[in-house]
């Protein structure tokens, strides 16, 4: 018997200013982002009603992240004192604390796309 898989996703966006430290370039200054979120969740079954994670879940997990980083500087943040808050790290940072938010035993945090425009953007997971 063929085994169900759903994946849903959720976009979403924080303001934020940031810099690179060590860059060649013009990233290395203070500067801002618009940033966009895409955030993908695996279930491997519905529930009663035809549900596999309500997206408000998924809402809810992402707003509390964004409160922290909505209108910051994200050097200034303790995920990013250390590594600079590029578009891979934050990505990397938001699917980690998403995958503790969300994850059990039939729901899971898949993958997080992060843009800084709308034409360049990063995906990470894990496999």
């Amino acid at each position: 018997m063929a085994h169900s898989h759903f994946e849903l996703r959720v976009q979403a966006h924080f303001s934020a200013a940031h810099h690179l430290r060590g860059y060649d370039g013009n990233c290395a200054t203070p500067h801002g982002h618009n940033w966009l979120v895409e955030v993908y969740v695996h279930c491997d079954r519905l529930n009663d009603i035809g549900i596999g994670v309500d997206f408000k879940d998924i809402k809810a997990a992402i707003k509390s992240l964004f409160d922290e980083l909505d209108h910051s500087d994200l050097n200034t943040l303790p995920p990013f004192e250390t590594q600079n808050p590029s578009s891979e790290n934050v990505a990397k940072y938001l699917y980690h604390e998403l995958k503790r938010c969300l994850d059990n035993d039939h729901v899971r945090v898949t993958k997080v796309w992060v843009a800084e425009t709308q034409n360049y953007g990063v995906t990470y997971w894990q496999d």
